[in-house]
């Protein structure tokens, strides 16, 4: 893969070099974009037949008459699903389709991801009440509980500052779910996750805290609070009304469940101070039920079918990547699709949260192979889930909480790789297709010249991608992010909203919290 990445700079350097006032280009034209234009092969057309103004008309009309079939469903929503891509900006979404597409043998422009399919699409605004650039739990807060609340902080209202423990304790400040609207309504809940499932965007179904940081007792204790006053997460997840009440929990952190004197399954220690066993609490709780704990992949798949709860940390901290999983770790799409099996026996239907949380840990390390591989994955879930369920009853809204930095950028010639070089710069050396805004993939400069990355294996999939700033961590991007939805009352879901207004939409199409609902009409 060097090699080729080499082949490909030393071919653009040397059609710069062939064509005359490209290097000084001072008039601002777009003269570049001819520098890496080259003949290309598309699977399945001709470049013939793609050349011709009948084949886009003919591409474009389907496209027409797939949009005219399409009518509103405007029946009740007995099943609900929220898929949340954790990070997943619209740059991500064009370059993972093309990951995907180039994967199968294509060009990969033309490749749609699972969810790009839905019928309807609109855009979220993402801020909080006090940034411009939300964090993964107040935009949880809003996706999930319908209200926008301050950075860094889950479940409270706005008039609760970042990490202060008395202003929390309130309840009058504490705002519930959607999973919880629908435990109400005697319907199945349940959430998945590659994260740990005290995580941010997780925790949003069924937690209450000043500070997402308090996973569990000890990292109350470490940041200056008492976990007697404010209850942990992980706490909150096995004894309060919303966690207690899940069928399905799935995913990492185990960890945060356990005292620091036990070791688990894998051999790594528990992380609370309070000597409690939160596993050992779940299982007691659900005792006279059908509940099983699980921590790896086969247990999962293999769960009795009479099965009613189930709790399932897969590791001790987050879940690994989907390209370094081990035989013991479930895919996001295996996950999914127990949680579902679970959640269709209630006759009342199911609220169901699954998250692909680890699209953003790839870009906060500016590793894009990995955040487009997670993305890939997170498609599969979502066609996974497509398949088990209905549209005609069950409704399916895919967004994401934020953006990231990452742009796609340049002008590679079509089919170029995405995790490639798009071109030379003024500079005369290659710049990637795929950058971020900051992050660890800042090099400095070496006798004032940039880094040469036609000598970097891109291909790697630990490769940090090239930054502009350099921080330890990548920042978040204030894009708007994108909404996909299928089902009953997807129509809803269309132009700019307020990320707020997800649940209380999918709250009318399954009629479920206080606020307007189907079933008032």
């Amino acid at each position: 893969m060097l090699i080729k990445t080499l082949v490909i700079a030393v071919v653009a350097i040397q059609l710069v070099s062939a064509r005359p006032g490209v290097e000084n280009n001072q008039d601002g034209d777009e003269s570049m974009h001819e520098v890496r234009r080259i003949k290309r092969k598309i699977p399945g057309v001709s470049p013939d037949e793609e050349n011709t103004a009948e084949f886009w008309r003919k591409k474009a009309q389907l496209i027409l008459n797939d949009k005219l079939q399409t009518k509103e469903n405007t029946n009740r929503a007995k099943n609900v699903i929220l898929f949340l891509g954790d990070g997943m900006s619209i740059p991500t979404l064009a370059a993972a389709r093309a990951y995907e597409g180039q994967k199968k043998g294509q060009t990969g422009e033309e490749n749609y991801l699972s969810f790009e399919e839905f019928p309807y699409t609109g855009l979220s605004k993402t801020y909080c009440v006090d940034t411009q650039v939300a964090d993964s739990a107040c935009s949880a807060t809003a996706y999930l509980c319908g209200i926008k609340a301050n950075m860094g902080t889950i479940g409270v209202t706005g008039s609760v500052p970042y990490s202060e423990c008395e202003p929390s304790k309130n309840e009058s400040t504490h705002v519930t779910s959607i999973g919880r609207w629908s435990q109400l309504k005697n319907k199945r809940t349940g959430l998945v996750t590659t994260t740990r499932v005290t995580h941010a965007s997780p925790s949003g179904v069924y937690a209450s805290v000043a500070d997402r940081e308090w996973e569990c007792d000890t990292d109350v204790k470490i940041l200056g609070d008492d976990p007697k006053e404010c209850n942990d997460i992980a706490y909150q997840l096995v004894n309060g009304e919303t966690g207690k009440n899940l069928n399905v929990i799935l995913g990492g952190g185990r960890g945060k469940f356990l005292p620091k004197t036990i070791v688990d399954e894998e051999g790594q220690k528990g992380k609370r101070s309070d000597g409690v066993n939160l596993i050992e609490d779940w299982l007691e709780q659900k005792s006279g039920v059908n509940a099983e704990y699980v921590w790896k992949r086969d247990d999962l798949l293999n769960l009795p079918e009479e099965t009613d709860y189930v709790l399932g940390l897969f590791e001790s901290s987050h879940c690994n990547y989907d390209m370094d999983r081990t035989k013991d770790d479930p895919s996001l799409a295996e996950m999914t699709e127990a949680a579902i099996k679970i959640l269709q026996k209630g006759d009342d239907g199911f609220f169901l949260f699954v998250e692909g949380g680890r699209i953003d840990h790839a870009h906060h390390d500016t590793k894009a192979h990995k955040a487009l591989d997670e993305t890939v994955a997170f498609s599969d879930a979502i066609r996974r889930a497509k398949e088990l369920t209905n549209s005609e009853d069950t409704l399916i809204v895919v967004t994401s909480d934020h953006a990231h930095t990452m742009s796609v950028n340049g002008y590679p010639t079509r089919g170029n790789d995405i995790l490639g070089i798009s071109g030379i710069a003024d500079d005369q050396l290659p710049y990637s297709t795929l950058s971020y805004a900051n992050g660890p993939g800042y090099r400095k400069e070496e006798d004032g010249k940039r880094h040469n990355i036609s000598e970097d294996n891109m291909q790697d999939k630990e490769y940090k991608f090239p930054s502009l700033a350099p921080l330890s961590s990548e920042t978040h991007g204030g894009d708007d992010v994108g909404i996909f939805a299928t089902g009953p009352w997807a129509h809803l879901y269309r132009g700019v909203i307020e990320q707020n207004a997800i649940p209380h939409i999918m709250a009318y199409a399954s009629c479920v919290g206080d606020g307007v609902t189907l079933c008032d009409q």
